[in-house]
């Protein structure tokens, strides 16, 4: 099957005879007539009737014409984007990260990677396991996950990975909840609370509360399962539920507390991950500005603690 094939499709359908899609293609109508059998041939199918009064798709061509018309398209796509580069010079890479961290330190990376080379960079955002998926199949060049350093959940020899930031899980409480105010919580003690939970259950907080709250002879309440940060936020805010994360996650603009449990929670690993074939050199130089950003932050933390 070839490109050229999809595209007489198109045209009949468009056009309503082989003349008219002959005429618009600029081909003669043996050549539209050659490419329609050849593509028949291939289904096994009869995807074009025709009768004095023209030429129309059956439904199976119909089928046919929505998907081809979606793979010309896209294709269009592709070859508008690789020629608008090698015009400018630019090399495009796409990233996926998850909401928290990319908000905190993608902008301040793409800044400087932008100043060192030519480069366009398209961020895509996503939870961790599909960002995995994307990587797999090719349809980004990298992207910043999370995952327990205790429990790896994506380890994976088609992936290079880089930890960039650990953090242990803490609870996300109201400012005005009782629990607030201590210095460290008993998850026993809110063996009757309401948890805000990701929508994937096998995420890296749901599977550590679980966890967590079995060993204490008890199974967590979920209020909703979400994954929108301000979502999040605002019901914890509002004392509806209380939820785990990590303080580089938490908005200080809602009126919530982060505090330490008195059980060992698991710790948060980020990561720069990459396919471990060849990628762009922008790829590498994203990496270690990621890097160097976090290096400076931990400086700068540790010395105003």
């Amino acid at each position: 099957m070839h490109l050229q094939q999809l595209r007489v499709l198109v045209a009949v359908r468009d056009h309503g005879t082989l003349t008219a899609a002959a005429e618009a293609l600029g081909y003669g109508v043996p050549t539209i007539a050659h490419h329609l059998g050849s593509l028949e041939r291939h289904f096994q199918v009869r995807l074009v009737e025709r009768d004095r009064r023209g030429a129309r798709l059956t439904p199976l061509g119909a089928v046919l014409v929505d998907e081809a018309e979606d793979i010309l398209n896209r294709l269009e796509q592709a070859e508008r984007l690789v020629s608008t580069q090698r015009d400018l010079g630019l090399t495009t890479i796409r990233v996926g990260t998850f909401a928290s961290i990319g908000s905190q330190l993608l902008p301040r990376a793409i800044r400087q990677l932008r100043d060192r080379m030519q480069v366009q960079v398209e961020v895509v955002e996503a939870e961790p396991t599909d960002i995995v998926e994307l990587l797999q199949a090719g349809n980004i060049h990298a992207g910043l996950i999370y995952d327990s350093a205790d429990e790896p959940a994506f380890a994976s020899p088609e992936l290079d990975s880089t930890v960039l930031l650990e953090e242990t899980y803490r609870i996300l409480l109201a400012h005005d909840s009782p629990h607030a105010a201590e210095r460290e919580v008993d998850m026993a003690a809110l063996a009757e609370a309401d948890w805000i939970c990701s929508r994937d259950q096998a995420e890296t907080s749901d599977r550590v509360l679980r966890r967590t709250c079995r060993s204490l002879g008890f199974e967590p309440k979920v209020l909703m399962r979400t994954d929108d940060l301000n979502m999040i936020h605002g019901l914890v805010a509002e004392g509806l539920g209380c939820t785990l994360t990590t303080p580089s996650a938490v908005d200080t603009r809602f009126a919530v507390e982060l505090r330490p449990a008195v059980q060992d929670l698991a710790v948060r690993r980020t990561s720069f991950v990459r396919r471990s074939t060849a990628v762009p050199l922008a790829v590498d130089e994203l990496q270690h500005i990621l890097l160097t950003i976090l290096r400076q932050r931990t400086k700068l933390d540790t010395a105003t603690a």
